[in-house]
């Protein structure tokens, strides 16, 4: 489950070096919908479920904010992953529509680098491409969404026919890009719902979250909110200080010169390594009352947590620029029976703040005024 995220993270790492959508016409001015821990279909990504189509087909989608590109598995597929809900079948929907070449919305894709050309057909062609190595192809398209009590028109996504590497396991229906880009459900909407989104991720299957769109942007502590015009997808922030216990570490503001960006497609938080290691020296130290563990995949700060009835940790809380002081649940800093953290190759690399960290907090996306928030014990 994790290898994927290890990908994902280097990709990020290596590709980190405002144009008009076309749906609209919705029904109101914010919007929100459920959003679930994925452990049910074997992710620890976080999901929502929409309708798509005239009539309506039910679609278990990741929300993926480091993506721009939405897609679904459509009928006729050459080579798909098996999935919970019915495949998308565009000829039973009355309201489908296939772009064809010539149009803005192809032309917008391949300047975005996600154009693939034409079908036989003369129908506008996307691929995505992941950290993690895996592709999906099929036919750019637009249809109504339906997301809660709203209805979006000329939603435009990827209808996915071909697909590679690990895409092949996943068991979800696609997935919701969220990104900065021209052709993420955020941009498309932002006509309509304001350039304002928000999440909360929860802690366990048991809990329901959220997704806004068209938040509400008081009530939050903000830092800025750092693009880039090389990867528009990307939603950047700056990491200046760790807090581990009450105590701030030592590290030199220096080590998170890189900057980092929030993620909710990434599942662990990249750190730079001088930070991380700082930070995992710290946590043991606050934990000598429980044996050490072997390490455990990406991660190496682990603990015997055997015969304990309740555990007790250090808490973790992250700088950003501002003196913006975001305190993590502690969902967000232990997962099973390690710190869930890991460590970049160096202190050059880009950081990200994965999913577990922004558990039960309402991260705010407020692209308009140029601000990421974040708001305390919100599911």
């Amino acid at each position: 489950m994790l290898r994927r995220d290890q990908l994902r993270a280097a990709y990020i790492t290596r590709k980190y070096s405002g144009v008009k959508g076309g749906a609209g016409d919705v029904e109101q001015s914010d919007v929100t919908v459920p959003t679930t821990l994925g452990t049910s279909l074997g992710t620890l990504e976080y999901l929502i479920t929409v309708g798509i189509g005239s009539p309506a087909m039910t679609q278990t989608m990741l929300i993926d904010t480091g993506s721009d590109v939405s897609w679904v598995q459509c009928k006729p597929c050459s080579q798909c992953h098996t999935q919970a809900d019915s495949l998308f079948d565009p000829s039973s929907s009355s309201t489908y529509s296939a772009f064809p070449c010539s149009s803005s919305a192809c032309a917008q894709l391949r300047r975005s680098h996600q154009g693939n050309g034409c079908s036989s057909r003369s129908q506008c062609q996307y691929i995505v491409k992941y950290g993690d190595g895996s592709s999906g192809t099929g036919t750019y398209s637009s249809d109504k969404l339906v997301l809660g009590s709203s209805t979006v028109k000329n939603f435009q996504f990827g209808c996915s026919q071909s697909e590679s590497g690990n895409l092949l396991k996943d068991q979800t229906d696609g997935l919701m890009g969220l990104g900065g880009g021209a052709q993420s459900l955020a941009t498309q909407t932002a006509g309509t719902f304001g350039k304002a989104f928000s999440y909360c991720l929860p802690p366990t299957t048991g809990s329901p979250g959220f997704l806004t769109l068209g938040a509400a942007t008081s009530g939050f502590v903000k830092t800025p909110m750092l693009r880039s015009s090389q990867v528009p997808a990307y939603y950047g922030v700056r990491l200046q200080a760790i807090r581990v216990g009450g105590k701030q570490l030592s590290i030199p503001t220096s080590v998170f010169s890189a900057g980092s960006i929030m993620d909710s497609g990434t599942i662990i938080t990249r750190l730079p390594a001088t930070a991380y290691s700082a930070l995992s020296s710290a946590f043991k130290a606050g934990m000598k009352q429980y044996p050490p563990a072997q390490p455990m995949g990406i991660f190496d700060t682990c603990f015997d947590f055997s015969g304990q009835s309740s555990v007790s940790i250090p808490t973790v809380v992250l700088v950003f620029s501002g003196g913006v002081a975001v305190n993590l649940a502690s969902d967000g800093i232990i997962l099973g029976s390690c710190l869930a953290f890991a460590a970049n190759s160096d202190d050059s690399s880009l950081g990200i703040i994965g999913n577990v960290q922004q558990r039960t907090l309402e991260v705010l996306y407020d692209v308009g005024g140029g601000a990421v928030g974040f708001k305390a014990g919100a599911c």
